[in-house]
């Protein structure tokens, strides 16, 4: 594999933006009409508006109506992402704690209804 990119459908995509934007704490690398995308170190995470998507794929399958996904970010300020995430406009499901598969993990919701996970190592990054 060369690259990866996980597209999430959104139903604007300027909130999503402005979310993720506050969240990571980072720039989009691209912001255009009918995208826009985050570098997440390794992979990028692209954001596309649902009417977009139903049009490219000639309303086979609708926005919101079971395409949704889990986006699990390892990352060093995990739980000040969180909080920003509860701040920008996300929906806090759970907050930053030490799980059964070694991590620190806390869950939102983003403003599209995908589930956001921020995690770090339970002994934090080395």
């Amino acid at each position: 594999m060369e690259a990866a990119e996980f597209i999430l459908y959104v139903a604007s995509q300027a909130r999503a933006t402005a979310f993720y934007r506050h969240v990571l704490a980072a720039e989009p690398v691209l912001d255009v009409p009918g995208m826009a995308e985050f570098d997440l170190g390794g992979a990028t995470l692209g954001l596309m508006p649902a009417a977009d998507m139903e049009d490219l794929l000639a309303s086979q399958i609708r926005g919101g109506t079971g395409q949704r996904c889990e986006l699990y970010l390892r990352r060093a300020d995990a739980p000040a992402a969180l909080a920003r995430a509860a701040a920008g406009g996300g929906r806090l499901l759970d907050g930053m704690r030490d799980r059964s598969w070694g991590e620190r993990v806390g869950y939102a919701l983003d403003p599209d209804g995908h589930v956001l996970a921020l995690a770090v190592p339970a002994g934090g990054f080395r």
